[in-house]
C-alpha cells in the first residue's frame, strides 16, 4: 500500500462540497499523526493503515463519518468516542458536518497513535462466547416411533446431547414435511439396526449387502459401531461382505 493513495483524491473530489474540506483535513491529520500511516480503499471507503486497520472516513450526501477500528479499545477519558466498533464505518463522532463537530487535533492525533501502538503490539480482540443454542424438544412423532422399536430407542438414549441435537436439527433443517418424516424414518432405521457390519452382527445374505450412507459418518462409541451416526460431510460409504 502506498503512503497516498490516488483513489483518495477521487474520492474527494467526488464528495459533496460541504464534505471536502473536513476530508482534507482528517487525512492531514491522520498523516501527521503518524508517519507510518499508508492509505487504502476498503468496501469502498478511504482506510488509513498501519499493520491493520487504524482508521477511516466515509462521506455521505449531507455528513460524514470518521471512525477507529475496535474504537473500544483506545483509552478516552474525555468521553469523546461514539457508538460502537460494529458502527465505526458510520464513525466514532456522530454525523460530522463541520470541523467544528471534530474533537481537536490533539485529539485525534492521539487515538490515532493509540490505535498504531495496539496493532504494534499484536494484541487481538478476545473472540467472543458463541451465544448458547436454543433448545430443540424432541418432535411428538420421532418419540411415539422410537417407543414402538426399543432398539433404536435404546441407541438414541446412549448418545451424547450433542449427537441428539444433530439428529434433531437435521429433521428441523428439511425443507418440506415429506423430506422431513423421510429423514425420521431413516434415523429410525439407522438406529434400530444393532451393529451393522460389526463383528457382532449377524452374516449378511449371500451375495452381499450394499449399505448407502449419505451426510453422515461414522459413530464408534456405542455398539452400533458401523451404523451412520453423525450428521456431518456429504459422504457416501459401500459396505460389501
Amino acid at each position: 500500500m502506498e503512503k497516498f493513495d490516488p483513489r483518495i483524491d477521487a474520492y474527494i473530489e467526488k464528495s459533496a462540497d460541504f464534505a471536502k474540506p473536513i476530508l482534507m483535513h482528517i487525512r492531514q491529520v491522520v498523516h501527521q499523526a503518524s508517519p507510518l500511516i499508508t492509505e487504502t480503499v476498503k468496501w469502498g471507503m478511504p482506510f488509513f493503515d498501519y499493520k491493520g486497520p487504524v482508521c477511516m472516513m466515509a462521506a455521505f450526501k449531507q455528513h460524514l463519518g470518521f471512525g477507529f477500528w475496535k474504537a473500544s479499545r483506545l483509552k478516552d477519558p474525555d468521553g469523546l468516542l461514539q457508538g460502537t466498533d460494529a458502527e465505526a464505518a458510520a464513525g466514532s463522532f456522530g454525523r460530522i458536518v463541520t470541523l467544528a463537530d471534530l474533537p481537536s487535533d490533539k485529539a485525534l492525533m492521539n487515538f490515532i497513535q493509540q490505535m498504531i501502538a495496539l496493532n504494534e503490539s499484536g494484541v487481538k480482540e478476545p473472540k467472543k462466547a458463541p451465544a448458547p443454542k436454543a433448545e430443540l424438544g424432541m418432535p411428538a412423532d420421532f418419540d411415539k416411533l422410537l417407543k414402538g422399536n426399543l432398539v433404536a430407542m435404546d441407541n438414541f438414549e446412549k448418545f451424547s446431547p450433542s449427537k441428539k441435537r444433530e439428529y434433531l436439527e437435521w429433521f428441523a433443517e428439511a425443507k418440506s414435511e415429506a423430506t422431513r418424516e423421510k429423514r425420521i424414518e431413516q434415523a429410525l432405521e439407522w438406529r434400530g439396526n444393532r451393529g451393522i457390519g460389526s463383528i457382532n452382527s449377524p452374516p449378511p445374505p449371500e451375495g452381499g449387502v450394499k449399505y448407502k450412507l449419505l451426510n453422515g459418518s461414522f459413530n464408534c462409541e456405542i455398539c452400533c459401531r458401523f451404523a451412520p451416526c453423525e450428521i456431518s460431510r456429504p459422504l457416501i460409504f459401500y459396505f460389501i461382505y
